[in-house]
């Protein structure tokens, strides 16, 4: 039987509702000391109802990972022919990352979870390679070979890091434009390749 809802909050209707309470009780508790009980307490229902949201805690950080991906996939199918593929995975990647200032905050903090909380990082992995593989599978693509080539898992791999190193900088600097770093860390890797690919 699911418990009473809190007086004085509104039972949570919507995954971003429930994201953004996981993320007041991180905030408050830290994530290994929060539970999925605690969130769904604070919400108003049951646990039974946070897993029709989410699968696990972690996947409450990660939030809605398989719609981002869709649309990092829209964003490379969009990109002209002609351009070349440095070039195209710069722009995707960096408007992938582009977020509203109101959201900025929340992105802030699920990144420094994903990037500093071991559990979450063991569980990234797995994220990190679905991200990868659309990259690949793009360059791949362009350059005309397969996917398990050399270059274009290079460039998943480089990108990858490109990403990472920019989110650990912007972490670390509250001034930083997170859309500048991407751009100049993918300018580095395509500085680099640039002179191999289409």
């Amino acid at each position: 039987m699911e418990p009473l809802v809190r007086s004085g909050r509104p039972r949570v209707t919507s995954r971003a509702d429930l994201e953004r309470l996981g993320f007041e009780l991180f905030a408050r508790q830290g994530f290994d000391a929060t539970t999925v009980g605690d969130i769904a307490a604070a919400a108003g229902i049951g646990r039974r109802t946070f897993f029709r949201y989410f699968a696990s805690k972690n996947d409450l950080v990660w939030g809605d990972f398989e719609q981002q991906l869709a649309g990092l996939r829209e964003l490379l199918d969009a990109v002209p022919p002609g351009t070349p593929v440095m070039e195209a995975l710069r722009h995707a990647v960096v408007e992938f990352n582009r977020f509203d200032v109101a959201d900025v905050p929340w992105h802030r903090q699920r990144m420094r979870l994903i990037l500093t909380v071991p559990t979450i990082q063991a569980d990234a992995t797995l994220r990190y390679a679905a991200w990868r593989a659309i990259i690949t599978e793009f360059a791949a693509k362009r350059m005309g070979v397969p996917e398990a080539d050399l270059v274009p898992r290079l460039v998943g791999h480089a990108l990858l890091a490109a990403a990472i190193s920019a989110y650990e900088h912007w972490l670390a600097d509250e001034e930083a434009e997170l859309s500048d770093l991407l751009d100049q860390a993918i300018g580095r890797i395509r500085d680099g390749l640039g002179q191999s690919l289409p």
